[in-house]
This record gives C-alpha cells, structure tokens and sequence, in this order.
C-alpha cells in the first residue's frame, strides 16, 4: 500500500523554552458599553473582526456573542501586528530543542496520520507548515513521540480516508474532521465506527447574506421558512444539532450545489437568503469570487461551534493508545504555549489574507 503514502515535508518544531517575547495580543477586560464589534474595532482597527475575538474565547462566551459582561477578561490573538499594550501578552514559542518523553517502544511501527490538500486554512501544503492544523498535529506529535514515533502523509481523495483506509488499517489516523452530534444521533456512521480526539481547534459556523436582503439570526425560529445553501460536500449536522431540526422537519430550504462558490452565485441572483459555512472558507471565497462589497455575515450569532479532531477507526486495536498519544501531545504544547503561539501565527497570516 506504498502508493498511498506522500511524505510530509513540514520543519519539526517545537521546544521547551521561549524563543523570542512578543508584546502583541494579550488580555483585554470588558468595559461597559463593549460588544465584540467594538472592541474589535477598537483593537484591531477593523470591527468586523469580532469573530476572531468570539472564536478565541468560545468556551468564555459560548455561541451567543452578546453574551460578555462588564469586567470579563477576554483572550485577544495577535493579528497583523495588532493589538499592542495589552497586558498578558504571549511569548512566540517555536525553536527547535526538545527532550521528549515517548509513549512508544522501540519495537513499535510509525504511527500513520493522513490529511489532505484544499482544506484552508487547516491543511494544504501550499500554505506554511501545511497549514493552522497540519501545524498543530505535526508539532504535537513530535511532543507526544518524537521524531521517530510517527509520519504524516497526503491523500487528497478525502472519501477514501474513513473507508477504506481507516476502517482497513492502511493508516491509522486522519486529521481533521469535525465531530457529529454524537450525543443527539448516537446512530450516525461516523459516531458508530470512530473515535475521535480532544478538539485541536474550534471555529465559528456563519450566516452570510447578501448586504442588500439583510437576515436577522437572534433565535432558531428566525430561520425557518429560509433558503439555506451549503455544498453537497460539506456536513450538516449543524443545522438539525440542539433539537432545531431545520432540515429534518422541513423548516427551511436547504440548497446543496457542488461548490462553494456555487452557493454564492445563488446568494447573489436571490435563489438562497443565506450561505452556511466556516468562517474561513466563506471569507476566502468571498474575496476569491470578488463579493466583498456584496456579502456580509449576519452579526446575531453563529450557526454553531464546530470543533476539528484526529479520527480513528474504532476497530483499530491501538485506537484506545493512538488517541491518547495524540491527545498527550495537544496538552503538552497548549501547557507549554506552543499551541497558542502557532494559532497567532496562522491567524495573523490568514486576516491579513481577508
């Protein structure tokens, strides 16, 4: 099965001390009058920005960003350079020294990880390091087992990852997918047959509208009877999570062509009322597509909080170990802010892309 592999030509990273302090981002406490809006406007220059500050305090804030209050303190990533002065400001954490402690014997194979191109800004190896994710993984992994312990190879047919390579134990693990409903559909494939590892990154799940046909998002029963669009690719499970049941019981109207940019063509002849995807992918493709002027994202509150993990097949007897090495490696470089200090990397790079 040689012909599926394609090395990973990523730099190990990591270490056990700060390379360089930086005094950009930090902790910012709300003060009466706030919104996200507004304190994104006032930190990063740019007020549409706030999702970036509701994604890196999801778990503070929770899905409705109106939800901060005076004197909370919020995590504020560095972006572009912004913003200075803060106090709590990070250090950049990426040199190239570590001792680290192996979960693995000698006598045990690689540990096979397989990802995939055209996933920005989490995997693709036109972006730096692979990507925000491809980033992460490599970087964990290399905490959890050292250099030896493990190798990241491309496939870029992302239907054969599950099945047959996970199911059939070609690879081990793949990376990153997000997690269903597994608590509300026990019953999905996808909870059935894998296991899947802590979240190494969560984002936002958006509305974005035509800036001429406005839609109001404070509450689930907004949505019903609108045209929804989102490709035939990309899951779903978001928009019937919670007891919504948009798409089940019929509530709205779910468009489904076979590409983003599809979506947005509907969106613009007035076909659709709205487009759901990742944060990322949408503003990607609005630049891409030339809509910058044209579409906004609804400011009510996201569709959901989508988290993105390393999945394993639950037949796969290492499963049980795998998954805890993995889940090793993300806690040892979120407790020794490596993690942290590759996020604000990405992000500064992928707003500045915006």
């Amino acid at each position: 099965m040689k012909r599926f592999w394609t090395a990973l030509g990523l730099a190990v990273l990591g270490t056990s001390t700060p390379a360089l302090a930086q005094s950009c981002g930090g902790t910012y406490v709300v003060a009466p009058g706030d919104s996200l809006s507004v304190i994104a406007d006032t930190l990063y220059k740019d007020a549409g920005k706030w999702t970036a500050i509701h994604q890196a305090n999801i778990t503070a804030i929770g899905e409705n960003p109106n939800a901060i209050g005076v004197g909370q303190s919020l995590s504020i990533n560095c972006i572009d350079g912004l913003p200075t002065g803060l106090d709590g400001a990070p250090p950049v954490i990426r040199a190239t020294a570590r001792a680290p402690e192996p979960r693995r014997t000698a006598s045990q194979a690689k540990i096979k990880l397989i990802t995939g191109d055209d996933f920005a800004p989490f995997t693709d190896r036109g972006l730096e390091n692979g990507g925000l994710l491809a980033d992460v993984v490599n970087v964990a992994m290399q905490a959890a087992t050292g250099a030896d312990g493990y190798d990241i190879h491309w496939i870029n047919d992302w239907s054969a990852h599950l099945t047959p390579l996970l199911t059939e134990e070609m690879a081990d693990m793949s990376f990153p997918w997000a997690r269903p409903d597994c608590e509300g559909e026990p019953d999905q494939d996808r909870c059935v047959n894998f296991h899947y590892s802590k979240p190494m990154f969560e984002y936002l799940i958006l509305l974005f509208v035509d800036k001429d046909r406005p839609v109001v998002f404070a509450q689930d029963s907004d949505l019903e009877g609108r045209n929804l669009c989102r490709p035939e690719a990309y899951t779903t499970h978001m928009l019937d999570q919670n007891g919504r049941n948009w798409v089940r019981d019929g509530k709205v109207t779910l468009k489904r062509p076979r590409t983003v940019a599809g979506c947005f063509e509907m969106l613009a002849e007035g076909q659709v009322d709205a487009v759901v995807l990742n944060e990322f992918t949408g503003r990607a493709a609005i630049k891409e597509l030339g809509m910058q002027d044209r579409v906004d994202v609804v400011q009510g509150r996201p569709i959901s909080i989508t988290g993105l993990h390393v999945m394993i097949s639950k037949s796969n007897p290492e499963a049980d170990r795998f998954l805890a090495t993995v889940n090793d490696g993300l806690e040892r470089i979120q407790a020794s802010g490596e993690y942290q200090s590759i996020v604000n990397a990405h992000m500064s790079r992928i707003w500045a892309d915006f």
